[in-house]
């Protein structure tokens, strides 16, 4: 059935939910392919420290210079010792396990009763050594499961952790960040945990331009984590405070502060228009379009999905997305190596086409049907499903002027050929498309060029066999469009076949009646 006709229920699944535009924004974050949950997630949720750098090398060994090895009895005796040389020991050794790249015995260490005393150690001022391999044992048991990050949470370790943000040991300082930032990584109760224990203050009074890069990058993904998960979204004044500090960031040279900056960019605007309006209020946007230039993929990938976020808001966000210029980056980020970042093109293309004519316009001044057309013939299939979505969210919102320049662009050819998909919903899209074209080319007192272009492109064999598919919505709306549009040709066909059929039967039984 055509689009303009189908049941509201059929409707209700699709992005591009009729021809309002407000409706068509409305649906936008609700349903698109589900493209940022079904992609794995580029930035990393925990991170490990693997490294074997420690504050004070001396650290490493004994007063007497001999490694230290001890078996995990020894260390639970050396963990609970009142001889702080032995409890840095039994520290130091316990945290070299969890350190193995392979494998680090965490459930051991948890089940071993060792967190609260680790806890314990954060408090120790007088050996901050002693805190540096504590919170680096913290770190990665944080770095486990969800279960052993509840465990360090429920062993009081988040209030020393912020306290130790303000030490003045940079080693053990850094340590505790990246702490902090396995924790608010495992969800958002234990993010929030953190935000209402007041860190953000702390983190943000740290950063400066004389700081270690590594140090930095450290800060910028905890804030990030910070920014992260949804159900709910970080409270208002943690995003307020954080806001500032990411335009700050993103100033930046190193590619991975600028990449985690853009990540928690990202976070913050996978969100209602409200939310989006904030980061956009920063001025943000220039800075972002410039980021979707940069030639890494860790800095562009988080960009465009920022950029992609924000066209999914208000019409006026929209526009002031393409103001800044995003309409001369993504025509180009379609033709990318990366098929990745052909898909995120598309889906964010696919959002400026669900607005008003006036942007669906803009996209057509921007060029952006060739390289369209382009991924829709030769694109990965993941990138042709996002490639869809755009053209059928610019049918259902374009002037009759705008539908004749898309189907003057041939997209019809790769629609057509997209007809045997392996994709229920995808096809459906696509038969709605084509229904769609040739209802505004009926109007338009076109639709037998259409036709024929829709033959000569074996579009009817492909309509045709489709209605003996066995989904039963396109097996009817592809009867629908054979019936509706095609069987006049047909019926004319079948005319004059019964005709000749007349003439030959007549001129048989003549025949047999002559020789008679």
């Amino acid at each position: 059935m055509p689009s303009l006709d189908a049941p509201e229920e059929r409707l209700r699944k699709f992005k591009y939910r009729g021809k309002d535009a407000s409706l068509r924004r409305q649906q936008r974050i609700a349903v698109s392919l589900k493209l940022r949950k079904a992609k794995k997630d580029e930035q990393t949720l925990k991170r490990r420290n693997i490294t074997s750098f420690c504050p004070d090398t001396s650290s490493e060994k004994t007063a007497e210079g001999v490694a230290v090895s001890l078996t995990l009895g020894e260390i639970i005796q050396g963990v609970n010792s009142s001889d702080p040389a032995l409890c840095f020991q039994a520290t130091q050794t316990a945290r070299k396990m969890l350190s193995q790249e392979k494998n680090p015995p965490l459930k051991l260490v948890v089940e071993a009763g060792l967190i609260p005393r680790m806890v314990e150690f954060l408090k120790s001022s007088r050996y901050p050594c002693l805190q540096f391999e504590a919170a680096w044992a913290l770190t990665n048991i944080a770095a486990g499961t969800s279960e052993q990050t509840r465990a360090v949470v429920e062993g009081g370790a988040i209030q020393p952790l912020i306290a130790l943000l303000s030490s003045p040991n940079l080693a053990v300082c850094e340590q505790a960040v990246w702490a902090l930032g396995n924790i608010a990584g495992d969800g958002p109760e234990f993010r929030d945990k953190i935000i209402s224990s007041n860190a953000i203050p702390h983190l943000l009074a740290l950063i400066s331009h004389t700081l270690p890069i590594t140090f930095l990058r450290n800060i910028t993904w905890t804030l990030s984590n910070l920014c992260r998960n949804k159900n709910p979204y970080p409270c208002d004044t943690a995003v307020k405070q954080i806001l500032p500090a990411l335009l700050h960031l993103l100033q930046h040279h190193d590619s991975e502060v600028l990449s985690d900056a853009c990540w928690a960019l990202s976070y913050l605007t996978d969100s209602c228009s409200k939310r989006i309006g904030q980061v956009v209020d920063t001025g943000v946007l220039p800075r972002l379009v410039a980021l979707m230039n940069s030639s890494e993929l860790n800095v562009l990938t988080p960009s465009l999905r920022t950029v992609g976020n924000i066209v999914t808001g208000t019409d006026e966000q929209t526009q002031r997305a393409i103001d800044t210029g995003i309409l001369n980056v993504l025509p180009q980020l379609l033709q990318h190596n990366k098929p990745s970042i052909q898909k995120e093109a598309a889906w964010a293309l696919s959002n400026v086409a669900a607005g008003p004519c006036h942007h669906i316009q803009q996209l057509l001044a921007y060029d952006v049907l060739p390289p369209l057309v382009a991924v829709l013939k030769h694109g990965e299939f993941k990138v042709q499903k996002e490639a869809i979505w755009t053209v059928a969210n610019f049918v259902t919102g374009a002037t009759m002027d705008q539908l004749i320049q898309l189907v003057h662009s041939g997209i019809l050819e790769p629609l057509v050929n997209l007809l045997t998909a392996p994709d229920v919903k995808i096809v459906l899209i696509i038969l709605d498309v084509i229904s769609f074209i040739l209802e505004a080319a009926e109007k338009l007192s076109e639709k037998e060029n259409v036709c024929l272009l829709i033959e000569e492109l074996g579009g009817i064999d492909r309509i045709e066999a489709l209605q003996l598919h066995e989904n039963r919505q396109i097996s009817l709306l592809a009867l629908n469009i054979i019936e509706k549009h095609f069987s006049e040709e047909e019926d004319e066909s079948l005319m004059l076949l019964s005709q000749v059929i007349d003439q030959d039967c007549e001129f048989i039984n003549c025949d047999c009646l002559a020789k008679k």
